[in-house]
Parts: structure tokens; C-alpha cells; sequence
């Protein structure tokens, strides 16, 4: 099916599309967050337990409403996961997915203590901002659409206005000029290059026109009969054939932040004088850095209409006043959508506090001459900002956890505390420190034996090495996961102990969330008394919740006194574990622990100079499909270790033909 943008396209409603029906709590929760919304309650917290179905819940709650729906995330990896699970449900609707575009980030700064000036230095993913494109496009051209993203969305990017003001319609039939047309896609910002197309592109032979739009993979084919547009056509990139014969199509830019000719100029013409007002006020070090970069900056916009970091002077480029605030995602959705904020007790915070440390760097930038003052308005949205969104529209906040924050500003909370398969919290013990080594390990025997894993957190780095080296040494198989383990490596470690090949893993804070083992027999947590952010009530309660996928699972605190946390945490485990207990009762339910498949084995190769050249060559596009395969499915991370791992490959090869 072709993703061709059109304002005219045809808009479907949203429809899930699932073999399963709501159950358990979902029916509930659905009808009280849609009527919340209907009835303009503002924000609303949909407090679901681990394995309760909280994304279905909110995809049903989508089609009820029937709004555009911003569905934020707090990391690219969470981001992902969910961008799938809503696809699969919205097979007919759009689906889209918007988050950071750098597969690396160092940001412009300066340390005044050592005079030491850092540029900036990133590398964009061009698949990724393929996709940022995309959203954007939709949002601009239907109502049907879903845009899964990180908190990074709330970084300024361009006027939408301008962003749809400078796309065009193209229909069959349309009198132009071949030649005012090209003008018209590079004022898109869009580049002519007759050798290789590809995103962001146009090429022209003869009387026609390919042009791969910024949101797009495959070409557009524009050809003309004299100065009238006789055909337009999608073309796979690949082999050429046509996919589809179109009567029209809207090209939107091939980048977020354009502007109009005329407005160019008159943001030009605000730099200089902002430039003029703010050299008398520097140092003559400090004047002579900034006049030297902006009018260098200057004599690239008027020469190639672009500079190096030209965000910075967006607030003149979009006519905006003094801290005014930038525009963002948000402003494209329009007038009325909704927004779900996922794991909100850990979204809240990196929203609230993503301005301050943008302005903090900034401000040095701009107080020693790197930067004119208006490039502190090239920034994240502040939190009172976003709020004002939240208010206007309609908010989920989704958590197992809430904190203060959605307790304190949602008109209601709506649990979601039973889950359909039945499953039921675990049983949680308390037991002293002493012989609390010898005594887990006992448990761990214990539960080995019936074929279950085993997850046991400590509170520092060196205390997890150390516990699985103890382990080790009693003939148990373990492994230690914290930080300072790569995330690949992570990722196989886990797949390892879902796998079998060890039983007991040691960590820290990276197990609290987000891991789904279903063979989990047992969690231990060491420390449990010691109040902090890793052991207070919601940090409990999500190790807890760990253990919450394998029916026979159970947990044990080992603690020499209960602090409120602790009862907390216990209670309201307790709590829940009852519901479902009684839940389950009444309707003749048996829990059966979650069966998922396990994940094969990646292929990232660690030392390749081994390996004859014969065989490099013949792994190479081998690992190239599954790069291809790892970025489709949104893997970025693994494809960018296939794709250096290429690289050094390609490297070594060369080296050995010499």
C-alpha cells in the first residue's frame, strides 16, 4: 500500500483491528476515559498494572474519540515498542513515529574555567528523519493519525505554516513551466543531484521530473507534455516499476525549518541589527567571535539560502518576539487532538526539566561571544508551556506508578488493575539481613529446580559484580547488568537468561522497568529498608511488578525494618493481588504464565580479523540485510553497530587485497 501524501486523500476513521475483545478491566477504563474526553474533563490518569493491557486500553479509548493523538514516550526504545503495538492495531490509519534524528549528539557549548569551546557535532539518521518528515506531512494532510514520540518533541522545529505554505499541489492537467516547477521544489529545500537520487532529491531528464520527497522512500514521477502536466506516478526506488498511477499530489518541503523568500530577507536584516546592538555590550574578544561567526552565518544564508546551525536564528526566520516560544510537533496537529503520555512518573520530570539545562548551556554561549542572544529561543518548550497544551486538549497520563504530578492535576484516575490472562501480583515476603546470602540462595536452588529464572537487585554497581561472582563461585550461573554495559550487550544478556544459558541475574536500576521476563520465578531485592529513589514506593512496585508475567513467581524483601515505602508498596501490592484474586473466582479463571517467543540471536561480531577474507566477503550482505531489517523494525541502535561493524569489515578486507 502506497503512503502517498494528499491533502485531498481520503481520511479514514480510526478502527482497531485486533482477534481480541476488551476484558477484564479494559471495558471500564475504556468508557470512563472516553466519556472524560468527550465531556472535556482535561487530564485524566489511566493507572494500569504491569500486564493489564494499558496500550490496547488506550488504542480503543483513540477510536471512541476519534482525535489525533500524540502518544509520548520517555526514551527512542520505548518509543519503538509502542510505535509497533499501534501500528498493529491501526493497519488502516496512519501511524507515525517522531523522536531525536541523531544517531550521535554533542551539543555546541563552551567551559569558560579552561577556554575550551566544544562545536557542535552530530550525526543525523536520514532514515529517521525520513520518518519525522512523514509526521509531520500527515498531521498537515488528514485526521487519521497516531505520532508515537519521545520527549524531544517538544523542540522547536519550524513554522507548520510555512512548513504546508511552501508544499504545492501537482495534478495531471496543471499548465507550468518544467522550469518554474523545479523552482518551486528547490525552494522546498530540496536538492538537484541527476546522479543519485534519493530522500530530499530531485533529478530531471529531459521532460521528466523524479523527485523522492523528504517523508517518502519511493519517487515521484512528474512528466510534462510541452508546459502541462501529462502524467504523475509513485515508482519503486529499487526497480523502477510503477506502483501507482496518481490525478494529484501535494509536495511538501523536504525540510522542517523554510522560509519564504521575502521573510528571509527580513530575518536577515533583524541579525545584523541584533548584531549591532549586541557588539558594544562585549569584550573585545568576545565581539570580534561573535561579528566573525554571524557574518560569516549571514553571507551563507544569502549565498546558499542555509548555515551551519541556523536553528539558533529561528526566532527572527518565524518573526517570533523575545522568548516567545518556539514552535514544536504539537502546533501541527491543530486545534484539537489528544495526548497519552506514557510512564508518565518518568516522562513528567525529563519534560519539567528539559529547559534548564538547554538554557544553562546556551546562556554561557551567548554571555562569551559564540552566540547572538536570540539563539536562546532556539529551545525546548518550558514545562508551564507544555502545560498549556495539556489543558487545552485532553491528557492520559498512563503508569502502573503515578506520581504527584497526574495525582494532583487529573479530574480523575481510572485502574486498570485486572488483567485479562488472569495472572495475579506475587506473593511478597519480608526477611531479615541476617544469613541473607546463604538464605537466597536456597531460594535461588529452589526455584532453579522448577525451571524458573531468577532476578536479584542490589543498590551499587560493585555489590552486583560482587554478588554474581559469589554466586558463581557456589555453581550457580549468573551474570551482573548495570550502565556500563553497552546497550547491545544488554539486550543478549537478557536474551541469554530468558534463553537459559545462566539462571540468576544481578542488577541495579536498569531492571526496573521495561523488562519483560516471563520466566521470572523469583526477584529478590536487597536493601529493601534503605528509603532513596531506588527503593522508595514506585521504584518497589515496579521491581515488583517484574515478577508479575510467571503465575508461580513470588518476591522477597530482605530488610531489617519496613519503611513507609516498603508498606506501601506491599499494601498496594497486596491490593491488587485481592482484585485479581477475586476477579479470577468469579469467572472460573486459571492464570497461565505469558509464553513469548524469544528472540534469536544478533549477529553483531566483536573481532573480525580473524575471520578469512573470503568469508568477510561473503558475511557482508548478510549482516547489510539485517542492518536493513534492524532499522525497519525501528532497532536503531543495532543497526548502527551492524553498520560500523560493516565498515570495519569493508576496512579489513581492503587492507588484505593490498
Amino acid at each position: 500500500m502506497s503512503s502517498v501524501k494528499s491533502i485531498a486523500s481520503l481520511e479514514q476513521k480510526f478502527r482497531v483491528v485486533s482477534k481480541f475483545k476488551p476484558a477484564g478491566d479494559q471495558p471500564k477504563a475504556i468508557k470512563e476515559l472516553a466519556e472524560g474526553i468527550k465531556n472535556g474533563e482535561g487530564m485524566q490518569t489511566l493507572l494500569g498494572v504491569t500486564g493489564s493491557g494499558k496500550t490496547f486500553t488506550v488504542a480503543h479509548v483513540i477510536e471512541q474519540v476519534q482525535k489525533p493523538t500524540l502518544v509520548l514516550a520517555h526514551n527512542k526504545t520505548l518509543a519503538a515498542q509502542l510505535y509497533n503495538e499501534f501500528k498493529t492495531f491501526f493497519p488502516n490509519n496512519r501511524v507515525e513515529y517522531f523522536v531525536s534524528f541523531y544517531d550521535f549528539y554533542q551539543p555546541e557549548s563552551y567551559i569558560p574555567q579552561t577556554d575550551q569551546y566544544i562545536e557542535k557535532d552530530s550525526q543525523i539518521n536520514e532514515y529517521i528523519e525520513r520518518m519525522r518528515l512523514s509526521a509531520t506531512s500527515s498531521l498537515l494532510s488528514r485526521k487519521d493519525v497516531i505520532v508515537i514520540a519521545s520527549v524531544s518533541c517538544i523542540y522547536g522545529l519550524g513554522n507548520p505554516k510555512n512548513y504546508k505554505g511552501m508544499g504545492f499541489d501537482i495534478s495531471i492537467g496543471m499548465k507550468i513551466a518544467r522550469n518554474d516547477l523545479m523552482e518551486k521544489i528547490i525552494n522546498g529545500q530540496y536538492e538537484r543531484n541527476d546522479l543519485e537520487l534519493m530522500s530530499g532529491r530531485f533529478r530531471v531528464k529531459g521532460d521528466i521530473i523524479d523527485v523522492i520527497p523528504g517523508y517518502e522512500k519511493n519517487i515521484l514521477r512528474i512528466e510534462f507534455n510541452g508546459s502541462e502536466v501529462e502524467r504523475l506516478a509513485i515508482l519503486d526506488k529499487n526497480t523502477g516499476a510503477v506502483t501507482q498511477k496518481l490525478d494529484h499530489y501535494f509536495l511538501f518541503p523536504a525540510r522542517h525549518f523554510v522560509t519564504p523568500e521575502s521573510e528571509t530577507l527580513k530575518a536577515m536584516d533583524l541579525i545584523k541589527k541584533e548584531l549591532d546592538e549586541r557588539l558594544p555590550k562585549l569584550g573585545l574578544i568576545e565581539s570580534h567571535r561573535l561579528k566573525q561567526r554571524t557574518m560569516y552565518d549571514l553571507e551563507l544564508m544569502k549565498t546558499i539560502g542555509f548555515c551551519k546551525g541556523i536553528e539558533n536564528y529561528s526566532r527572527h526566520f518565524e518573526g517570533r518576539s523575545e522568548g516567545e516560544k518556539p514552535y514544536c510537533l504539537l502546533d501541527y496537529f491543530g486545534d484539537d487532538f489528544l495526548i497519552v503520555i506514557d510512564e508518565s512518573h518518568q516522562s513528567i520530570p525529563q519534560l519539567n526539566g528539559m529547559y534548564n539545562g538547554d538554557r544553562q548551556r546556551k546562556q554561557t554561549l551567548v554571555d562569551y561571544g559564540f552566540r547572538l542572544p536570540s539563539a536562546l529561543d532556539n529551545r525546548p518548550l518550558k514545562f508551564n508551556e507544555f502545560k498549556e497544551y495539556m489543558k487545552k486538549q485532553n491528557a492520559i497520563f498512563v503508569s502502573a506508578t503515578p506520581d504527584k504530578y497526574e495525582r494532583a492535576h487529573s479530574s480523575k484516575i481510572v485502574e486498570q488493575i485486572i488483567r485479562p490472562t488472569g495472572l495475579v501480583d506475587p506473593e511478597v515476603e519480608v526477611r531479615g539481613t541476617k544469613n541473607q546470602i546463604e538464605n537466597v540462595i536456597d531460594e535461588i536452588k529452589n526455584t532453579i529446580s522448577k525451571g524458573h529464572r531468577v532476578l536479584v537487585t542490589a543498590l551499587t554497581k560493585k555489590l552486583a559484580e560482587e554478588m554474581a561472582d559469589y554466586f558463581a563461585s557456589k555453581n550457580i550461573k549468573s551474570r551482573y547488568l548495570h550502565s556500563e554495559i553497552k546497550t547491545l550487550d544488554r539486550s543478549e544478556i537478557i536474551r541469554q537468561f530468558r534463553e537459559g544459558k545462566f539462571d540468576v541475574l544481578v542488577g541495579i536500576n536498569l531492571l526496573r522497568e521495561g523488562i519483560d521476563i516471563p520466566e521470572l520465578g523469583l526477584v529478590a531485592i536487597f536493601d529493601a529498608d534503605k528509603e532513596g529513589f531506588l527503593r522508595d514506593q514506585k521504584s518497589l512496585i515496579q521491581i515488583i511488578g517484574r515478577a508479575a508475567r510467571n503465575s508461580a513467581s513470588k518476591v522477597i524483601l530482605y530488610a531489617d525494618k519496613h519503611t513507609d515505602s516498603m508498606k506501601r508498596a506491599i499494601a498496594e501490592t497486596n491490593r491488587r493481588r485481592e482484585i485479581q484474586l477475586a476477579f479470577n473466582k468469579k469467572n472460573h479463571i486459571t492464570p497461565k504464565t505469558i509464553i513469548r517467543p524469544i528472540e534469536e540471536q544478533l549477529l553483531v561480531l566483536k573481532d573480525t580479523k580473524h575471520i578469512p577474507k573470503s568469508e568477510k566477503e561473503r558475511l557482508i550482505p548478510q549482516i547489510e540485510v539485517e542492518m536493513r531489517a534492524a532499522a525497519e523494525r525501528l532497532d536503531f541502535e543495532l543497526a548502527i553497530a551492524l553498520r560500523d561493524q560493516i565498515a570495519s569489515m569493508k576496512k579489513e578486507i581492503g587492507q588484505q587485497s593490498k
